[in-house]
């Protein structure tokens, strides 16, 4: 990162707040007033330019020292019998301090964005898959099928920063690359290429997707199948896509776990990655699963590498105990199981933790607002904007550095979870 000290201007800034990790950002700050000047979108924008409007930890609405609200999260967690953490709206140390926290108190660990990560890690458990990169994305991709996705909503600069670039290597033409939506059709027009050729689109309601991915992969392998439709999507079109994914010489298939949000969607994702091992036979295929925004592919790397398992790991009995069901957040408060709940959300002020009975401790970014004020509530500083950090981009193989843009004075996650594991 470079930057201009006396207009407060930063650029290639790295962002923690989509799945891509857009590095090219130029920031301006002034004072606590951080302005995204260009490369921004409607992601990244709200992301870097949320106020700071409270700086001062609350107990019970009361605005205390730092160290006092410190020391009264670590009473609770002391007598509580069952605390979950929760949110792990985090960075790569920030998420290691909450692993710290919850080894030493014997707590559950569960993000926000648990129950579509697990439409994915549940595959990758039960038959693996095979996954690309964003830089073999960039470089190597001819025919890309998005399936159930509307890419553009979630992740604007998508197409820009990695289907479109300027250059790529082996001498690909880049409008020759041809797109194709299965599902969801895009919401805006960023998949059309430099040239203006459009997207090929072929809808279908989300109830139908896992029929035609099931009809897809049959014509992938050749099968033939007697509907003329499938989902409303006529089955000679569906072939038109097999034998494109057949003669491709690098194909991707990519998803969303969020927006498949259907139910049993990871029988339909284990479809679709037995389906890019079947291509493989005879040419190049790959998956592509999106999503990793606010911490959401770190968490999970981090506590894949401390505990050996991804979230949803429980800590109650002095080790690592791991259970996808049983250990999901949600459930255990709507079960009346967690008498502490300590929610992490240092990116997004919307993402307050879920009503339920029991005793609400936040370390949330400055400017939540809540239904039910917390027992405790301490401002935490953002990664990438109040403090250094680290940040996994979607495809789990690349770690960007986030550089301390401003001094707020907030502290970052990691100080607050580590003080409290030492007053434990």
């Amino acid at each position: 990162m470079t930057e201009n000290t006396e207009a407060g201007i930063f650029h290639d800034v790295a962002s923690p707040f989509c799945g891509i990790a857009s590095d090219d950002l130029v920031v301006q700050v002034e004072g606590n007033t951080v302005t995204v000047k260009e490369n921004g979108d409607a992601v990244t924008k709200p992301g870097f330019e949320t106020p700071i409007t409270d700086l001062s930890p609350r107990v019970k609405g009361q605005e205390v020292s730092l160290d006092k609200a410190v020391n009264h999260i670590a009473s609770l967690l002391k007598n509580s019998k069952q605390p979950l953490i929760g949110g792990m709206g985090t960075d790569l140390n920030g998420a290691r301090a909450a692993m710290a926290l919850a080894d030493i108190s014997r707590a559950t660990v569960d993000s926000q964005f648990s129950d579509a990560a697990f439409r994915n890690i549940l595959v990758l458990q039960d038959s693996g898959y095979m996954t690309t990169t964003l830089t073999e994305v960039r470089n190597r991709v001819d025919v890309l099928l998005v399936v159930g996705t509307d890419i553009e909503s979630s992740f604007p600069r998508f197409f820009e920063r990695i289907v479109w670039p300027k250059e790529s290597m082996f001498g690909q033409e880049i409008e020759s690359r041809e797109i194709i939506y299965l599902g969801k059709k895009p919401s805006g027009e960023a998949s059309t290429t430099p040239g203006g050729r459009k997207a090929e689109v072929l809808e279908c309601d989300d109830a139908d997707l896992p029929e035609v991915i099931s009809v897809l992969r049959a014509l992938v392998k050749g099968k033939k199948v007697q509907s003329e439709t499938v989902g409303g999507i006529a089955a000679a079109d569906l072939a038109a896509i097999a034998e494109k994914l057949n003669a491709a010489k690098y194909s991707v298939i990519s998803w969303s776990g969020t927006q498949l949000n259907i139910d049993h969607a990871e029988v339909t994702i284990q479809n679709i990655c037995e389906m890019i091992k079947e291509i493989n036979n005879t040419t190049r295929c790959n998956g592509l699963p999106l999503g990793g925004k606010e911490g959401d592919t770190t968490v999970n790397a981090v506590s894949s590498w401390q505990s050996g398992y991804p979230m949803r790991t429980s800590f109650s009995r002095n080790m690592p105990d791991y259970d996808p069901f049983v250990n999901r957040g949600q459930r255990m408060l709507d079960d009346g199981e967690v008498d502490v709940l300590l929610w992490i959300s240092s990116f997004n002020t919307q993402t307050t933790p879920p009503l339920s009975n029991a005793t609400m401790v936040v370390l949330g970014r400055s400017g939540m607002t809540f239904e039910n004020e917390p027992e405790v509530f301490i401002p935490v500083g953002v990664p990438g904007i109040d403090h250094e950090g680290r940040t996994f981009r979607c495809d789990s193989v690349v770690s960007l550095p986030l550089t301390k843009l401003r001094d707020s004075g907030l502290p970052s996650t990691y100080d607050v979870l580590t003080a409290v594991e030492q007053a434990l």
